[in-house]
């Protein structure tokens, strides 16, 4: 079996120490010659991270751009293959960085970090062994947000367990004030997974056997899992496993939603779109994440976003990458307050806004870290895959997390982490 050590900063640890200085600020960021080329998601932090760097490289006189999309995971590998890559970063979380170590297509930022990034702290420094391979600029969770006022109106607290959150959705529901009022970004394939995920390890699920990459999903953790997610799926739009956190967000805005586990890094914007109702944004609030089953640790994960630089392409285009990124995460950033929302910044002089409260709640609650083994992308893979049938209804929990171990199985031996 094939199992690589990782010793990746958790988020939890990242936000004890909330620390970043930018060390090149204008003409171009200290940038003399290269390209800047960067693949990533597309929410608005990574928006301003993205966008600013890709400002140093214009400033420069260099070719600079960015690819920020919904589907960065399936391009960032293949597009950092190549030899030159043709992304000379790629912005990940504490689960995507996985695929990218695995494939071998990042550099150790090491010599980097030596000559320009003094101002970054060490536990922003994302490590293998004795390798740099990420720089972290802000943490995230999933969490409680929901509209006050609906639930004022029916004079219910706000849930904090998904027992409850079912409660609060009949309620609605009965009252005539929304017939779909829970959302959830249950998207087959990777948003469906994920969901699992928060709610697998809320009832005290672990990925795999102890100490091995022996799956151990098909549980009675996980059946619950399935079970509560189904559950949830009835109070929401028929057409829920077509909806990523962009389709659920809107939803909320369109105010058909009162409930709903979403990103903090989502959460933080989510009223600021043009059109919003007003009272969708009166009403909006956020809270801590929930908990299920009888459990304290809440049903969700941590995260940590970061840049890497990538292996197959010149010191220059490094060099010119790294000043830009750096940049893109120095403390000039937050002085804009519409910035300053759009996280929880790992940044130098960042203020909690009411917007982290749901972020802050998760990392007190000792929500759990994403489980970034380097087999944990072949897991979630194969639940992204296999577990749309359960929720549609055309098989079993017990069935479709057979298959999903049948799926990971095979794709864990053709890698090498299982015989």
């Amino acid at each position: 079996m094939y199992m690589k050590s990782f010793a990746l900063a958790g988020a939890a640890a990242l936000m004890a120490t909330t620390a970043f200085a930018g060390g090149h600020t204008a003409d171009g960021c200290g940038i003399e010659s290269g390209r800047i080329s960067i693949v990533g998601n597309e929410f608005p932090a990574i928006q301003t991270v993205g966008g600013t760097a890709v400002s140093c490289g214009e400033a420069a006189g260099i070719e600079a751009r960015s690819n920020l999309t919904a589907d960065h995971q399936q391009i960032n590998v293949d597009g950092m293959a190549g030899d030159p890559a043709e992304y000379t970063s790629a912005i990940i979380a504490n689960s995507s960085i996985v695929a990218l170590i695995n494939e071998d297509v990042i550099r150790p930022l090491n010599d980097l970090v030596e000559a320009y990034g003094q101002g970054l702290q060490p536990n922003q420094l994302i490590r293998v062994g004795d390798d740099i391979l990420a720089v972290a600029f802000m943490a995230n969770a999933q969490h409680l947000v929901y509209r006050a006022d609906v639930l004022d109106e029916l004079g219910l607290e706000p849930p904090a367990t998904y027992e409850a959150m079912l409660e609060a959705a009949e309620a609605i529901r009965a009252a005539g004030i929304m017939e779909n009022p829970v959302g959830g970004a249950y998207a087959a394939g990777w948003n469906l997974a994920q969901e699992f995920n928060n709610m697998f390890l809320g009832y005290g699920g672990t990925h795999f056997v102890p100490g091995t990459a022996e799956p151990n999903v098909n549980s009675e953790a996980g059946i619950n899992a399935l079970n509560m997610m189904k559950a949830l799926s009835e109070y929401m739009n028929p057409d829920f496993l077509t909806h990523d956190s962009n389709a659920t967000s809107a939803e909320f805005r369109a105010g058909n939603v009162a409930l709903m586990n979403m990103w903090g890094s989502r959460a933080a914007v989510l009223t600021d779109a043009e059109g919003t109702p007003q009272e969708v944004i009166d009403g909006f609030a956020i809270a801590g994440p929930m908990t299920v089953g009888g459990g304290t640790i809440p049903a969700s994960t941590l995260w940590w976003d970061g840049w890497t630089v990538a292996k197959n392409i010149s010191d220059e285009d490094a060099e010119a990458t790294f000043k830009a990124l750096v940049q893109g995460i120095s403390p000039a950033i937050l002085a804009d307050d519409e910035v300053a929302k759009q996280a929880v910044w790992l940044i130098d002089g960042y203020e909690p806004t009411e917007a982290a409260v749901g972020v802050f709640a998760a990392a007190e609650m000792g929500t759990i870290p994403y489980p970034y083994l380097p087999f944990m992308g072949l897991m979630h893979t194969a639940l992204g895959n296999e577990l749309a049938d359960f929720m549609a209804g055309r098989e079993s929990a017990e069935q479709a997390l057979a298959d999903v171990e049948a799926a990971y199985t095979a794709a864990a031996r053709e890698q090498g982490f299982l015989e």
